[in-house]
């Protein structure tokens, strides 16, 4: 009469791993890491600033001067000014910001309304269709002589930043011709105010605008 296998009997099977199988696993744990990757770079965005109009030098901001940008900057987030780093009484910029452009971190500083001051100048004469908000400009003043006539035109101020512009009948000024709000450098205001108030001939000269071929 045959025995009965007993548990004690029977030996376990010995596993045999293809490998086939086990490079196919990992090409499959390969592809997963793959796609992790991706997704979280393709998240990788932060939220930053940028200027809503075109910003100028001196002038003090606040969150409604700005829009809100989700981008991707990698190592370069530090350079702009994201949602935690404006301060809630807000930024003195030390240099002109583009409409739309991100605001640079290098761009704001705490002196700049100390360097710089806004007067309102009145031009009788057409302006270029050069000079708008942002465009920087040399002030030329032509003082009257005592014989009553107009001197020389000579730079008062060079590299005046134009903080808006004010076409004839317009709030500011409302006289004939244009008013147009500049900045100038603190120390040149006084002289700026005496042309202005000894009624010498203002005209602005657009600087730095490109050449088109």
């Amino acid at each position: 009469m045959a025995r009965t296998p007993t548990p004690r009997d029977v030996r376990p099977r010995s596993f045999w791993l293809d490998p086939r199988f086990g490079i196919g696993l990992l090409l499959v744990a390969g592809s997963v890491v793959g796609v992790v990757s991706i997704v979280a770079a393709s998240d990788s965005t932060v939220q930053v600033y940028a200027a809503r109009s075109a910003l100028s030098p001196g002038q003090h901001i606040d969150a409604d001067d700005l829009v809100p940008h989700s981008v991707r900057l990698g190592e370069a987030q530090s350079r702009y000014i994201g949602f935690d780093d404006l301060p809630a009484d807000g930024l003195v910029l030390t240099r002109a910001v583009a409409a739309g452009e991100l605001l640079p971190v290098a761009a704001v500083g705490a002196q700049a309304g100390a360097r710089l001051a806004a007067v309102v100048i009145e031009v009788t004469q057409p302006l270029s269709n050069a000079i708008e908000a942002g465009v920087g400009v040399d002030l030329w003043a032509a003082r009257i002589g005592e014989s009553g006539a107009f001197e020389a035109p000579a730079v008062l101020v060079g590299g005046a930043l134009v903080v808006a512009v004010v076409e004839d009948d317009g709030i500011v000024g409302g006289g004939n011709g244009s008013s147009v709000e500049v900045l100038v450098p603190r120390d040149r205001l006084a002289s700026v105010l005496e042309v202005i108030a000894n009624d010498a001939a203002l005209s602005l000269v657009p600087v730095g605008i490109p050449v088109r071929g």
